[in-house]
């Protein structure tokens, strides 16, 4: 155990990440089992106003008070997506210590 678990922190710290961020992303199952608006998870959220946001695209409207508006839609989009990457962002530091370590361990000192 002295030499194992130290040579696999790195991996375990890997794959923690991948399944957390798998698990972050995953709206698939509560689009296909959730009825209620109010138990959705933000991806599902955000995967809502993404495609509303297409659909308006889609829309040709050459008035200014609109176009405004659109870039005000636009705008919050980016927002809602950078507050829904936020935990994994700053999850990564954190673990970023292990990969670091893990490309040191099988590198060749000399």
């Amino acid at each position: 155990m002295k030499i194992l678990l130290p040579l696999s922190k790195p991996v375990i710290a890997v794959m923690i990440l991948f399944y957390g961020v798998s698990q972050w992303n995953a709206f698939f199952d509560a689009l296909i089992y959730l009825t209620n608006r109010e138990l959705f998870p933000l991806q599902l959220f955000l995967r809502e106003m993404l495609i509303q946001g297409q659909l308006s695209d889609m829309v040709q409207v050459s008035d200014s008070t609109l176009d405004a508006h659109a870039l005000t839609v636009e705008g919050i989009k980016y927002a809602v997506v950078i507050v829904a990457s936020l935990p994994m962002l700053i999850l990564y530091p954190f673990l970023q210590r292990f990969f670091v370590k893990g490309v040191m361990i099988g590198s060749i000192k000399g």
